[in-house]
């Protein structure tokens, strides 16, 4: 089908729409379905119609301009209008085929970020501190709100790992991409030659779903209860209140102990157990498609290495897309849209090219 075979099947699809809402329907079901499909296709359509009128008007400033009949002064200001127009013609054609894509069915839903300190030792623990903060700074920017689901510490201002819930408007679709290993390039605190040295944090954005997303059957849970404990082991509470959820097909384990109810624990064990059931059957899904995709934005694998924070440099670069940035003190502090834009376009760009 060509492109603009595209565009009027979809115009067709929308007037088809309109008119089933117009004749009204008695079963609410499907008055629901008509209308969520009609205002998923409505801006689309729109834009074609845009389009449309824009070639009608080319080509009409077109003859106007090569009429021999007109005035001079009409022609030059109709060939004035055809040059305008054959500027916008191809924006308003870029902007149709973004709107087509195939849309992300997760894009809009809130997101558990975990993040773990790699190699590195305590340096690795203190650099995902610092990502949680650049996080927690990028969610206040966004007037998103976070919660700590699970939290351990090292006990010295560092992060062993760290499960945060972040809610608001499109929280996934700009995280999204954030899942892999993060390096870091400093001189330690605790280095007092000047040494550079390098360390790791993985970072995992799952898409936050609810009971109904994924049905969970009891029968394939082991639920063991224990102790809290502090950094360093200590004990921190005197009632088994702790819960370790082991989901038995999968193999996904999850531990959580920060609220000193049981009943609360295993709540939150159960929503990160979700995410992270969700993702990994999106990851696979994920997988088979980008094996078809010339290009693409990572793997989705949480073992590759995405970007290098350099700290001497004053450097932050983006492997997947050259991407190199000279505002390391304002990306830890949150200002992170110039890359999360980046990555979003270079995706787009992936996926129209597929298309092509």
């Amino acid at each position: 089908m060509s492109f603009n075979q595209k565009l009027d099947s979809v115009i067709d699809r929308f007037k088809r729409l309109g008119d089933e809402l117009n004749q009204g329907t008695s079963n609410p079901q499907d008055f629901v379905r008509i209308s969520k499909e009609y205002a998923e296709v409505r801006p689309i359509a729109e834009a074609i119609m845009i389009l449309r009128q824009a070639e009608q008007e080319y080509n009409d400033s077109k003859i106007m301009s090569e009429d021999q009949d007109l005035d001079q002064d009409l022609r030059n200001m109709a060939q004035e209008e055809c040059q305008n127009l054959k500027k916008l013609i191809p924006k308003f054609e870029h902007d149709i085929k973004i709107l087509l894509l195939p849309q992300d069915k997760d894009a809009e839903r809130n997101a558990i970020v975990e993040i773990r300190a790699g190699t590195g030792g305590d340096e690795a623990a203190l650099f995902a501190a610092n990502l949680l903060r650049m996080y927690q700074r990028y969610a206040e920017r966004q007037r998103w709100k976070t919660e700590i689901m699970d939290l351990s510490e090292t006990g010295i201002g560092g992060i062993k790992e760290i499960s945060l819930s972040i809610t608001g408007k499109g929280v996934y679709q700009r995280l999204k991409f954030e899942s892999g290993v993060h390096r870091v390039q400093r001189v330690p605190d605790t280095e007092g030659s000047g040494r550079i040295h390098t360390s790791a944090a993985t970072v995992a954005v799952l898409p936050e779903v609810e009971e109904i997303d994924i049905v969970i059957e009891e029968k394939d849970l082991r639920i063991d209860v224990f102790r809290s404990s502090g950094p360093g082991g200590q004990s921190v509470n005197t009632t088994d209140s702790a819960v370790r959820i082991t989901h038995i097909p999968t193999g996904i384990v999850v531990s959580q102990q920060d609220e000193k109810s049981q009943h609360k624990n295993k709540a939150k064990g159960m929503k990160i157990l979700r995410a992270r059931i969700y993702d990994a059957e999106r990851q696979r899904q994920d997988l088979e498609r980008s094996q078809a995709r010339k290009s693409q934005i990572g793997t989705g694998d949480r073992s590759e290495r995405i970007r290098t924070y350099n700290f001497p440099q004053g450097r932050m670069t983006d492997h997947r897309i050259n991407l190199t940035l000279y505002k390391l003190d304002y990306i830890m502090d949150g200002d992170l849209d110039e890359m999360f834009d980046a990555l979003i376009a270079e995706d787009q760009a992936a996926q129209l090219s597929d298309l092509e």
